[in-house]
């Protein structure tokens, strides 16, 4: 969480370019006061992802920052302005709309983390679906520290890492660093600063080479099983490959491994 102020800064809050087709990254640009998840900057970012979600162009998106930080979570000082219980709740559900935004939209997020990330910070890379940090990136979910529990951030937390890890951040509020976020599994992979752009191009890449219906269908299904008891999760993610073999890329692609030669995808 951060307790910085209102910024005068009139430069966009949430800067977005196309990097390669199919693939578009999202900034948050409030480097001086670490990226907060200010009303502005949730406001801004609902509207630049609802139009991302909206693009059957896009396969990928790339959530990334300006600065020393990735995002420090909520802007402390505008929340204690208004000490107002349907506030907070307004609030946080505008936060928790977002995060679910992210999870649900049929894009494939990834989360590169230039710097420290911690409470709704935090919580913004566990619910990526891929995250890639440097190497001197720490993160915490560190609201209990103030005497808040980190609730919202735990929900996603708790599914990124393992139970005993999760509450153990959540209740010490302590910082863990980049490889210990690896090893709990926060993020996908580690790499130096100077190697940050280009590792998380080439795996956006990757993954916009792929067929977007095969995509689509993929996150969907993981999402929705990792709740299931095992027999349901089967039986659904049966029908999802039932589904799959029967698109036409898909189709193509096994024409292809079986002729020995490179798929023309649509």
């Amino acid at each position: 969480m951060t307790a910085s102020a209102g910024s005068l800064d009139t430069s966009p809050i949430v800067l977005k370019a196309n990097l390669a087709p199919g693939v578009v990254k999202l900034t948050l640009n409030r480097p001086d006061q670490y990226n907060p998840l200010s009303e502005q900057m949730l406001s801004s970012l609902q509207r630049e992802i609802d139009e991302v979600a909206a693009d059957n162009e896009i396969k990928v998106l790339i959530l990334a920052a300006t600065g020393k930080a990735f995002c420090a979570g909520h802007d402390l000082k505008e929340m204690r302005a208004r000490p107002d219980q349907q506030y907070y709740e307004d609030l946080f559900s505008r936060c928790s709309h977002m995060m679910l935004t992210l999870a649900r939209m049929p894009q494939i997020v990834i989360a590169q983390v230039q710097g420290m990330a911690t409470a709704a910070g935090c919580q913004l890379v566990a619910n990526a679906d891929l995250a890639v940090t440097v190497d001197t990136a720490r993160f915490a979910v560190s609201g209990i520290n103030l005497g808040l529990f980190c609730s919202t951030p735990s929900v996603p937390l708790s599914r990124a890492v393992s139970r005993k890890r999760a509450f153990e951040m959540l209740t010490t509020g302590e910082f863990i660093d980049a490889h210990t976020a690896e090893v709990y599994g926060l993020v996908n992979r580690v790499v130096s600063a100077e190697k940050l752009d280009d590792t998380v191009d080439a795996l956006a890449r990757t993954i916009a080479g792929k067929p977007a219906d095969a995509l689509r269908l993929g996150k969907a299904l993981f999402y929705r099983q990792l709740n299931m008891p095992l027999s349901e999760a089967y039986q659904a993610a049966g029908q999802a490959m039932a589904d799959n073999m029967l698109f036409p890329d898909t189709l193509e692609g096994v024409d292809a491994f079986i002729e020995k030669r490179d798929p023309r995808w649509k």
